[in-house]
């Protein structure tokens, strides 16, 4: 019983698979085309693959790229995108199902199929009951015998109950979204100072410049210079030229009146709606929040909204229409209304004022100059490009194109790091790390609307500063180093009190307590590893965390919140993630499954027929 049922539910969702093909006039490909005489593509363990089969898949897989896209896709772009293959990728597999179940002898009986034909709406008359007639109809127009339909019934059947088979056994431990749950959602209570060297009953002595040295020796890498790449690059940028770009009265008033809403706006609300069935809905709330019975908060909310569900932002008396005569006479926090409105009868909440803002042409025009100016500069770099294309093109050197254009010549030895203002650009930094020696300059264009062309001149490998260039810099590491371990010292020896519970402030160190904290939180004035550490910590504690300025965190984990697997919250991302994991595994299962039959059953493809079937659609 509950097999003709599981088998029941699966054919009913083949047939109306199959009817929706029929609509779309897809059917009996096979059975004229090609001459005729082509009737599959291929065959998997004995099973063939029809040519209508594939002809249908294909067209599902077109349409549906197409309706992505949102317009048609040609067979050829479809090719490029892989439809063909995994078209019949997906056919082999179903195929080599079908042969897997006609080994294994699984199918459904008779009695459950005609059960299920029966029950198929398509397949019903008028008075709701089984027509021949339509049966016949259908089966015949997509170009099969009744006979091959129902054959495909008992092959789709039996295929889902051989993959339920499969994925439908895996089951995963509670323990394992509890551990998830546990990870994702615990909660951390902790108390945090930072000490610095002001904590230290002295100061810390200042490194001889040899121990400088010494340290430096010892930590070679940290006072490396990167590798460098020697660029030579002439440019020039819309902000390099705008002193000689000349810039009209008339073309400024122009951009000025263009931009009259920008700079001459009316004085504003900023308004909140909310709208009643009639008058006396309207007015009975009105009153009941004069009198203190209700809120405007609590109105909107007893309609199934949110306050961002009425906020109109911030508008003019015109946009208001009726209203807003009524809305600009109401201070802020007072309600205007009832008014009448395309909504119906409706109240209104103030909650600012803008005042009107005009901006002068005056006041206006450095900005306009500036900005006309910049346009028309990008366009007069516009009309270079050509022209010194062309001297690229005839040899000319950046020396020379620096002096026959409006290109400026400079140098930089470049490195990821680098900060020089060209290296902002994106476009000039992959091509300073691609260039080689043997590249002829190119033109390149850049995102504000500037040109350079850019020369290697030679490489230099990373390698140590010289000492005397970083001196301070190793002797500010060392005392910092040494400012870390005096503080540390001094933690270390009031370890117990503090990891016992005595108050951080006790020994004149600032508390900062931090409660409900979660694993993806960030405090400020911390490390970047400081939340990852403070989850690694046992309750009670205490733990030091150098910092890379000489100071030292230093924290005590309070208490660990776990999450209440009662929560509704919780429990339904527990249920999630044992849905999802499931899905994935079952997912693996079936695809190893697959895998492996078709490795029992390898395919046979008729190339020539599938070059058959592609012509069609061209």
């Amino acid at each position: 019983m509950a097999e003709a049922k599981k088998s029941g539910k699966a054919s009913k969702t083949f047939v109306w698979i199959l009817m929706a093909m029929l609509i779309l006039g897809l059917g009996g490909f096979g059975v004229t085309n090609l001459s005729g005489s082509v009737r599959s593509v291929g065959e998997v363990g004995g099973k063939d693959i029809s040519v209508d089969d594939y002809y249908r898949g294909l067209q599902e897989e077109m349409n549906a790229y197409s309706a992505q896209v949102g317009q048609p896709l040609t067979f050829q772009q479809a090719q490029l995108f892989g439809v063909d293959r995994n078209v019949l990728a997906r056919l082999v597999t179903t195929h080599s199902m079908d042969a897997e179940t006609s080994r294994m002898g699984l199918s459904i009986g008779d009695e459950n199929l005609r059960r299920e034909l029966l029950t198929i709406p398509a397949f019903q008359g008028l008075d709701g009951n089984f027509d021949r007639a339509a049966y016949t109809f259908a089966i015949d127009q997509a170009g099969m015998s009744e006979s091959e339909f129902e054959d495909s019934v008992r092959e789709e059947t039996a295929r889902s109950l051989l993959q339920g088979a499969i994925v439908s056994g895996v089951n995963i431990p509670d323990s394992y979204a509890q551990t998830m749950i546990g990870f994702i959602a615990e909660n951390r209570d902790f108390t945090w100072t930072k000490l610095t060297e002001a904590n230290l009953t002295g100061p810390v002595a200042t490194p001889s410049d040899a121990d400088a040295k010494a340290h430096y020796d010892a930590n070679i890498d940290a006072f490396m210079q990167p590798a460098t790449r020697q660029i030579t690059y002439a440019w020039v940028t819309p902000a390099m030229i705008l002193d000689s770009v000349e810039v009209d009265e008339q073309a400024l008033r122009d951009l000025y009146a263009e931009r009259d809403a920008e700079y001459n706006q009316p004085e504003r609300r900023l308004v909140e709606r909310l709208a009643f069935a009639d008058d006396a809905a309207a007015n009975a709330a009105l009153d009941q929040v004069r009198n203190g019975q209700t809120s405007f908060e609590n109105l909107v909310e007893a309609r199934g909204l949110a306050l961002s569900d009425v906020d109109l932002g911030d508008i003019s008396k015109s946009d208001l229409g009726a209203a807003g005569e009524a809305v600009f006479i109401t201070p802020v926090g007072g309600l205007a209304g009832p008014v009448q409105t395309d909504l119906g009868p409706a109240l209104f909440r103030v909650n600012g004022i803008l005042p009107a803002r005009a901006t002068s042409f005056e006041d206006a025009l450095p900005e306009l100059r500036e900005d006309l100016a910049f346009d028309r500069a990008r366009r007069v770099i516009e009309t270079q490009i050509e022209n010194v294309d062309d001297l690229l093109a005839g040899g000319a050197t950046l020396e020379e194109l620096a002096d026959e254009t409006d290109l400026e010549l400079a140098t930089i030895d470049w490195h990821a790091g680098s900060d020089a203002e060209i290296a902002g650009y994106e476009t000039f930094r992959n091509i300073a790390a691609a260039v080689t020696e043997s590249d002829f300059p190119q033109i390149e264009e850049l995102d504000d609307g500037g040109i350079f062309a850019l020369r290697l001149d030679g490489t230099t490998e990373a390698a140590p500063a010289p000492f005397e260039d970083v001196k301070e810099d190793a002797a500010a590491a060392l005392k910092a180093e040494r400012t870390v371990k005096a503080l540390g010292e001094l933690v270390t020896s009031l370890e117990p009190q503090l990891a016992a519970g005595t108050q951080f402030t006790s020994f004149g160190f600032d508390a900062n307590e931090e409660v409900d904290t979660e694993r993806a939180d960030f405090v400020a004035g911390t490390t970047e590893d400081f939340m990852v550490q403070v989850f690694e910590m046992e309750a009670g504690e205490l733990r030091q965390i150098p910092t890379d300025d000489g100071g030292l965190i230093v924290v005590r984990l309070n208490e660990i919140t776990a999450p209440d697997q009662s929560d509704a919250e919780i429990s339904g991302i527990a249920e999630l993630i044992t849905q999802q994991l499931g899905g994935g595994i079952s997912q693996d299962l079936f695809q190893a499954y697959a895998q492996a039959l078709q490795v029992a059953y390898p395919p046979q493809i008729n190339q020539q027929a599938l070059n058959a079937v592609h012509a069609q659609l061209q």
